[in-house]
């Protein structure tokens, strides 16, 4: 079994910054990727990052330059640091993960509300 834990969501104002933790435990082996997602009511939910097991990352278009995702691959933790936000990056955040095998998890969400 695997657990991920999201932590460090809250309120905060246009233009500020917000670091999110995931924590992977469990059953953790040959982990592939690791990756934050967003979602609206009513919207599908959206890719924010992701980063491979060889460090590879890739971001969403409308957090390019604002928002970077890393990884301590000792301590099983996720990193999103998110600056310059806007009203529109207010959503539930979602890490996942991928083992090899093509197993994947999801963890319970966070919320972050960017006030204007």
């Amino acid at each position: 079994q695997v657990q991920l834990v999201e932590s460090g969501g809250g309120l905060v104002q246009a233009g500020g910054s917000l670091r999110l933790a995931c924590a992977a435990s469990g059953n953790i082996r040959s982990i592939t990727a690791m990756g934050w997602y967003r979602q609206v009511p009513g919207k599908q939910r959206e890719l924010v990052a992701t980063v491979t097991s060889g460090g590879i990352t890739n971001y969403g278009d409308s957090v390019k330059g604002r928002f970077t995702i890393s990884r301590d691959n000792a301590k099983n933790m996720m990193y999103l640091q998110m600056n310059s936000l806007k009203p529109e990056d207010t959503a539930v955040y979602y890490c996942d993960l991928w083992l090899l095998g093509f197993n994947h998890y999801w963890g319970q969400g966070t919320q972050v509300t960017v006030s204007s």
